[in-house]
């Protein structure tokens, strides 16, 4: 089958190929399509994580293993000398800081009593020159903030602890994180440690509270579940009363307790990922509690047994219990987040978790419960396209990321996303070719064919606009008025001979020429002649090139049908992989489809005009889709 083809012949930079690649991945990417809410869709939900053991050093590999789920780490930069004041901890270290915010990441240290009482009220006794110094450290290491986490204090310090919150605000410059880190009350209590927090003060101040909402079984304490999910919801009801949703953060353990039948051992602290190792050496037997919706385990060590260390402390010869969180609990906590559209989580803490938690966490968090997606290559932009409301998956619980978008399904996306209908355009000669980048409003008539290596102009396109492109394969088809749509705005044309294969699988070359149609589509080519020739269909342009992998590597097979893992995979690496002028502006892409043209060709103009494109650099012809 001959097809028309749209060429640019020369050079135009890599950056504006990759960023029309991006307007059409981000746009195609849903295999059940129904119109999304756009009112309804948000961005990514935030996901902070403290940072305690270990070495500066190991920073790097840790936030990396979290696969670009976290976009705040609080290390322990802050602690405080015997006489109350600023102590900067050995682990402060600047090229670490420096390094963190060369991936994104922003910097915010927790300010730490370390459960000492009589510390903490000194400290806060001295508020006003305590507050002095912590911003002067913020400054000096140009770090992103404080996370104050003063505990064990009581209803007496109430007042004075928020004074300090308020200080902090006041002196704090306005693009610096302040957080404070609160204790769960899910009975509401006055007095002890959990009436040291005047919830609804401290929301005022901060930027935001992140609740601990664990260790409701402590070392010390009898066996249990470090976060039953009554407890951690009932304190989110407790919160949620005195602080704006948009300013809670749900605290996630990556920890767990141990327990010794017989005693010897009462709540040891143990991580994620050294109770995975127990539990493999001992031949855990594992239990779920569906009160809790937490596991439990037990585990005995044999005399003949080698004899682990947990943190520092021996398990010797005897049975243990062991409460902690697994997949199954976790997922649990993170849906509580969408419940209560709270502004997302943060846990204690990062390298104690197992490393399969980030392969559904953002999901999760995000609350897309795509298990098909889990640890898939192009899960970020999953995400990103699931919280855009442009998808909506095959059910709840599947994306079908490898599975193939068909030529019904891009043509629906385009449409929807970019907020296109059906319209008539007078003076197409005049006002409508202006100078910012526009749609180029012109359809292909009804029952009108191209000849082969026949020219065409702007005017004789002009002439036919308006007149919706009847295909005679989509008069029953369920995407019928979006096709035309897509047509009437000149993206697709269809197979030549009338028809438009809408339930065909789009090919990765088919892509890259709706790429080049939307690039067409501007103003700045707009007064341009094409001329219509045919192109083997095997023949790619410069542009489908253009094409990532799992590995992030460009690779063509122009051919080969996109799965939709593809389509997502180009909007995180053309709009968010790259120092280009245009990998900045992500944010660029609304809740409100009526803006997205705008906004996407917006940033093509910026990148053209950067670019110096005339009208001896370019020459441009058509293939059919």
């Amino acid at each position: 089958m001959s097809r028309k083809r749209f060429i640019i012949k020369n050079t135009i930079r890599k950056k504006i190929k990759r960023v029309v690649i991006a307007i059409l991945s981000i746009l195609t990417i849903t295999c059940t399509l129904a119109k999304p809410s756009f009112a309804d869709t948000t961005g990514f939900k935030f996901n902070m994580s403290y940072i305690y053991f270990g070495e500066p050093t190991q920073y790097a590999a840790r936030v990396k293993d979290t696969k670009g789920s976290i976009s705040e780490i609080s290390p322990s930069y802050f602690d405080l000398n015997a006489d109350g004041s600023l102590k900067t901890t050995s682990k402060t270290d600047k090229s670490s800081i420096s390094e963190m915010h060369s991936k994104g990441i922003k910097v915010v240290p927790f300010l730490s009593n370390h459960w000492d009482r009589s510390l903490g009220r000194l400290a806060l006794s001295k508020r006003d020159k305590l507050s002095d110094q912590i911003i002067n450290a913020i400054l000096e290491y140009n770090l992103d903030g404080v996370n104050v986490d003063l505990e064990n204090l009581d209803e007496e310090d109430r007042d004075s602890y928020t004074d300090f919150v308020r200080l902090l605000r006041d002196k704090i410059p306005e693009d610096k994180v302040l957080a404070v880190a609160v204790a769960s009350n899910p009975k509401g209590l006055k007095t002890g440690w959990h009436g040291s927090y005047d919830y609804g003060a401290l929301g005022k101040y901060s930027d935001y509270i992140m609740i601990m909402t664990y260790d409701e079984h402590y070392s010390g304490g009898v066996a249990g579940p470090v976060a039953g999910i009554e407890f951690v919801e009932n304190s989110i009801k407790y919160a949620l009363e005195r602080v704006p949703k948009e300013k809670i953060v749900l605290g996630i353990p990556f920890f767990g307790r141990i327990w010794k039948n017989g005693g010897g051992m009462s709540g040891q602290g143990a991580s994620l990922n050294d109770i995975e190792m127990l539990l493999a050496r001992y031949r855990g037997q594992v239990t779920f509690d569906y009160v809790s919706l937490s596991p439990k385990a037990v585990i005995t060590i044999k005399a003949g047994d080698v004899k682990p260390y947990i943190f520092g402390n021996r398990l010797d010869t005897g049975t243990y219990i062991i409460w902690y969180e697994n997949e199954a609990s976790i997922k649990r906590k993170l849906e509580l987040v969408k419940k209560y559209d709270l502004k997302g989580t943060g846990s204690w803490s990062l390298g104690q978790e197992t490393l399969n938690t980030w392969d559904y966490y953002d999901l999760w968090l995000n609350g897309h419960y795509f298990t098909d997606s889990q640890g898939h290559w192009a899960l970020k932009s999953i995400i990103f396209a699931a919280n855009k409301g442009w998808m909506i998956g095959n059910g709840s619980t599947s994306f079908a990321p490898n599975n193939y978008l068909t030529r019904a399904e891009a043509a629906t996306a385009l449409v929807r996303a970019l907020g296109l209908r059906k319209e008539e355009i007078e003076n197409v000669k005049g006002d409508t070719a202006q100078s910012r980048v526009t749609i180029r409003s012109v359809g292909v008539a009804r029952n009108v064919d191209i000849a082969q290596n026949k020219g065409i102009t702007q005017s004789s396109d002009a002439d036919n606009y308006g007149e919706v492109v009847v295909f005679n394969d989509i008069s029953q088809h369920w995407a019928k008025n979006e096709i035309e749509i897509a047509a009437q705005h000149n993206i697709v044309l269809g197979r030549g001979d009338g028809t438009f294969g809408p339930n065909d699988s789009i090919t990765r070359e088919e892509i890259a020429v709706l790429a080049d149609r939307i690039f067409a589509n501007t103003s700045t080519l707009a007064d341009r002649t094409g001329t219509f020739f045919d192109a083997a269909a095997n023949t790619l342009t410069d542009i489908s090139d253009t094409f990532v992998d799992e590995n992030n590597t460009i690779t063509d097979r122009g051919a080969a049908p996109t799965t939709r893992g593809d389509t997502v995979a180009y909007r995180k690496t053309v709009l968010t992989g790259s120092s280009d002028t245009f990998a900045d502006r992500g944010d660029a892409f609304t809740d409100e489809p009526s803006d997205n043209y705008n906004n996407i060709t917006d940033i093509i103009t910026d990148n053209i005009n950067s670019t110096n494109i005339n009208s001896t650099n370019i020459n441009i012809a058509y293939k059919d889709v």
